[in-house]
């Protein structure tokens, strides 16, 4: 009861959307893949076990307003879009079970710091795959480096504006201490998903579930 009357108006809308979606995509996954095909396993578990490690190294300047990196730009397009929201919110359940995230923000955490960056990096990759010539050069530059700094931009941007909504923190509290951390983080975290993608991608394509390797190239010219 404690628990309930501490919980905001939006934690609680955000909570309901949150588990909503999750059960949708939930009952999408194909969880026999998961079952029977090893690679599939290491791929999805593996990647969970990167991502707990790179967002429990977190830092900050004012109490409650850490900032990590994501490697969300990289993960949906080794996975797939179910998939990476499968193990990017397995590590989320993982680091709010152990306090270093809120349960009361599970679901904004979700929704802003999980399904937002996810959506846009494949959005992204949607429109490179259908609009822009099929090459490698292309789908680093815009599903590495251009989503991985929207992606970290728009969530900070998008969390910001949350703390400031809810009365968390003051405008200028948030644009001194949490935002201005972004001008940091932007390019470190478009290379890092840039790099991941390069070596994956000439090494080991197969791993890259939308690499265009997979797919006939020469469909739609």
């Amino acid at each position: 009861m404690d628990f309930l009357s501490q919980v905001t108006t939006f934690q609680l809308i955000a909570n309901i959307l949150s588990g909503i979606f999750a059960l949708y995509v939930y009952n999408k996954l194909p969880l026999i893949q998961l079952k029977l095909d090893k690679q599939v396993q290491h791929l999805v578990f593996g990647s969970s076990a990167a991502l707990f490690i790179l967002w429990m190294f977190r830092t900050s300047i004012y109490d409650g307003l850490s900032v990590h990196f994501l490697w969300l730009a990289t993960i949906p397009l080794l996975l797939g879009f179910r998939w990476s929201l499968f193990s990017a919110s397995l590590v989320l359940l993982s680091l709010t079970a152990l306090g270093e995230e809120s349960f009361r923000m599970l679901g904004v955490n979700f929704l802003l710091g999980v399904l937002l960056p996810i959506s846009v990096t494949y959005a992204l990759y949607s429109v490179t795959f259908y609009k822009l010539p099929r090459n490698l050069i292309s789908y680093i530059f815009v599903c590495g480096f251009i989503a991985g700094g929207l992606s970290i931009g728009l969530k900070m941007f998008a969390m910001g504006g949350y703390y400031y909504l809810e009365g968390i923190h003051t405008w200028h509290v948030v644009s001194e201490n949490y935002l201005v951390l972004l001008k940091y983080l932007l390019m470190p975290e478009a290379m890092f998903n840039t790099m991941t993608l390069v070596i994956l991608a000439l090494h080991k394509p197969k791993w890259v579930y939308t690499f265009y390797n997979k797919f006939d190239v020469n469909k739609g010219k």
